[in-house]
């Protein structure tokens, strides 16, 4: 807690928005303005002034972290030898694009000013998709540091450095010791948690230091950390467990090192990616990724000739040495090579790195004669036509800082990194567990016939229903507003005569398991849904899960969805196992409503397994629309299931990233449509029956990528 002395006139402890006003006219240097304990809500602040660096203007909570700005609200610093410390945001949104801004206006910027122990925590837009950036550094010589950002949902940068067009000076600003908490997947462009730039100036350099920041599940979009100037410094961060990459986009003479990032198998976690010119990248650390092309540990991209300055430039003087590339997925050189991107890295060199892992995970994509290669180091095979990397045996010992090294070799990154915890950035005041119980962490509770509708009004976030056996009737929408779990046996079912039987919410997840559901009482009008995410945009992204559940009589009206989801709704998973569903008129999985050509889409992962379709319309309708190259998904799995009759297409899939269709049998049924439409997407359809069935069918929409197809040990042939 500050301790205020009465007789210094320099201190201005405020209670409300209008003696903030009236002190933070006319600040001089050594002034400071402490805001009272309690909630500032619809709190529009503008600091501004010059201070010194002895003496700086200071704006800071009376008790770090009792001082709570909400609603809508802002921040914005003009001047020189500016300080914020001590505040939270949380509990509303920025009325405008920016919420913290380093600027009056356009013409009025913030230097030599800082942003210290501040915390933003889910402080987001009520839609989305409507974009803005929480922490936008303008002028030059400023500090963002040990403060906390967590839970972006919207559309938008968490933190961007803004070099306008015509302005391309040096902003030499540093970011330190933050922790970037959890980011879920936007399923769109704009998930960057940190940005240096945008094209347009991207050829000059901004000077900008990123260090020793914790980044723990930032999962927004491909691009963690993207760069896009020159002369920037990326060192000393630790990076856990977050979907995405480093990524050199535009610009040129930035240095990446000494950096960890540890995957832990989690799916589509990504290392470095390489554009441009004279860009060094040394002694980091990269265990567990999972990511390939463009998400590969180390992807060294092929560029365009003559580049438009905001596509890809060609790779040239690369410097790639002394890196650990431990139990990673791929190391791709010439990514995202295709039509467009025929130029090869040129002058560049690979050297002294470990690659360790027993499987192949080297890929090359285009030439790379201009790469050379020496004393790398591989305990996995390497491609024949690959110089310059040795295959040998190698012992790995975890070190006291929890890495692994090789044992009597000097390759690959430095022994003395350091891996961050969170008690070592950020707020120490400021608790930071913020997950939200999931499916089946709350009570049970035994729910009779009549009393589903109370129940599920009274229940609490990772409760279980379980239902009592019999039919349990419901005449209004179940509204679900955190994630809840349904239960039953056989013997249970559900019959409804509401359009929707369960209306998912902001916050809501859902899972049904083991029981019956009827769709024969639902009102006969188009349109109807089992479950249908929110009407209106969410931010928290919602899950549905059914497992051991039979659903019929969803036939007596036209286009009576499974699951519907609704634009600018995301899911982070929907996932259907051992199920049945028989007499359905719509889709099982309605997810095409996100029509855009930006890349968006409605769910991260649709996965169904061992399951039985009968006289179902469709069993999936996806969509991401346009080519943009900005997000990890949609992907799709069809496996081990079996599906009889069907209209035409029985499975529409269009910009789906990673498709999964394996040992099903279709009978009768409409064909399976794929259209490709961005990127490298897989396609793996491989031991189907296809009876009395088309064959399936593949389209490519687009120029731009090449899609990976694997068609094998498929069956064609007329139904018994």
């Amino acid at each position: 807690m500050l301790v205020v002395t009465p007789a210094s006139a320099a201190d201005h402890l405020v209670r409300n928005q209008s003696e903030y006003l009236k002190a933070a006219r006319g600040l001089q240097p050594g002034d400071t303005i402490i805001l009272a304990n309690g909630n500032w809500r619809d709190f529009r602040i503008l600091l501004e002034g010059t201070g010194t660096a002895d003496r700086p203007i200071r704006l800071v909570a009376q008790t770090k972290g009792k001082v709570i700005i909400s609603g809508a609200s802002d921040l914005r610093l003009s001047g020189a030898h500016l300080v914020v410390s001590g505040l939270v945001f949380r509990e509303g949104h920025a009325p405008g694009k920016e919420l913290i801004s380093f600027r009056r206006d356009s013409k009025s910027y913030a230097r030599d000013s800082r942003l210290t122990e501040v915390v933003i925590d889910g402080f987001n837009k009520p839609d989305r998709r409507d974009e803005d950036i929480w922490v936008a550094l303008y002028g030059s010589d400023n500090r963002v540091d040990h403060s906390y950002f967590a839970n972006k949902g919207t559309a938008g940068v968490t933190l961007a450095v803004i070099r306008p067009r015509g302005q391309p000076q040096e902003n030499r600003h540093r970011i330190d010791s933050n922790h970037f908490g959890p980011r879920p997947p936007l399923g769109a462009n704009g998930g960057e948690t940190i940005r240096i730039g945008t094209s347009e100036e991207s050829l000059s350099d901004s000077k900008t230091v990123i260090e020793n920041n914790l980044f723990d599940n930032c999962d927004g979009e491909v691009e963690i950390i993207s760069i896009k100037s020159g002369g920037n410094i990326v060192r000393g961060n630790t990076i856990l467990q977050s979907q995405g990459s480093i990524v050199l986009r535009h610009g040129n003479g930035n240095l990446v090192e000494r950096n960890v990032i540890l995957g832990k198998g989690k799916a589509h976690t990504g290392g470095i990616r390489v554009i441009n010119r004279d860009q060094v990248v040394r002694g980091n650390y990269i265990e567990g990724t999972r990511g390939t092309s463009f998400l590969s540990a180390i992807a060294v991209m092929n560029g365009v000739p003559n580049s438009a300055i905001n596509r890809y430039h060609q790779v040239a003087n690369a410097r790639i040495e002394r890196n650990s590339f431990i139990d990673v997925a791929r190391l791709t050189f010439g990514a995202g090579a295709d039509a467009e991107r025929t130029a090869p890295p040129v002058s560049s060199s690979f050297a002294n790195n470990l690659i360790a892992s027993d499987k192949s995970v080297i890929e090359v994509g285009a030439d790379i004669g201009g790469i050379a290669m020496s004393g790398n180091v591989s305990t996995g095979p390497v491609p024949a036509t690959l110089a310059g990397v040795e295959r040998r045996s190698v012992t790995l010992t975890r070190a006291a800082n929890g890495l692994l090294y090789p044992q009597g070799l000097e390759v690959g990154a430095p022994r003395d990194l350091r891996v961050l915890s969170a008690a070592e950035v950020g707020p120490s005041w400021y608790g930071r567990d913020s997950a939200v119980p999931g499916f089946g962490a709350g009570k049970t509770t035994l729910v009779s016939a009549g009393q589903l509708q109370g129940a599920v009004a009274a229940s609490a976030s990772g409760d279980i229903l379980q239902l009592a056996a019999g039919v349990h009737r419901v005449s209004e929408p179940l509204v679900i507003r955190h994630p809840l779990t349904i239960a039953g046996q056989r013997d249970t079912t559900i019959r409804f005569t509401t359009p929707t039987l369960f209306q998912l919410e902001e916050g809501g997840s859902i899972r049904i398991e083991g029981l019956s559901l009827s769709g024969v009482d639902a009102p006969r009008a188009a349109g109807n849904a089992l479950i249908r995410t929110a009407p209106v945009s969410t931010i928290a992204n919602y899950a549905v899960e059914l497992s051991r559940v039979s659903i019929d009589g969803m036939n007596g009206s036209p286009d009576f969805d499974v699951v519907a989801t609704t634009a600018g709704t995301m899911g982070d998973h929907i996932s259907i196992e051992d199920s049945s569903f028989s007499n359905v008129s719509g889709k099982v999985v309605a997810a095409a409503t996100e029509t855009g050509m930006k890349g968006t889409y409605g769910a991260e992962r649709i996965a169904i397994a061992n399951s039985i379709f009968r006289n179902v319309a469709s069993i999936a309708d996806v969509l991401r629309g346009g080519t943009d190259e900005s997000t990890f998904g949609p992907s799709f799995a069809l496996i081990g299931s079996e599906i009889a009759g069907g209209g035409s297409p029985i499975l529409a899939l269009s910009g789906v990233q990673d498709i999964r269709i394996e040992k099903n049998r279709f009978t009768r049924t409409g064909e399976v449509r794929i259209d490709h439409s961005v990127g490298a997407p897989l396609v793996r359809i491989e031991g189907n029956q296809f009876l009395a069935t088309p064959a399936p069918k593949l389209a490519k929409l687009y120029p731009q990528g090449s899609p990976q197809v694997v068609m094998k040990d498929n069956v064609m042939g007329e139904a018994q």
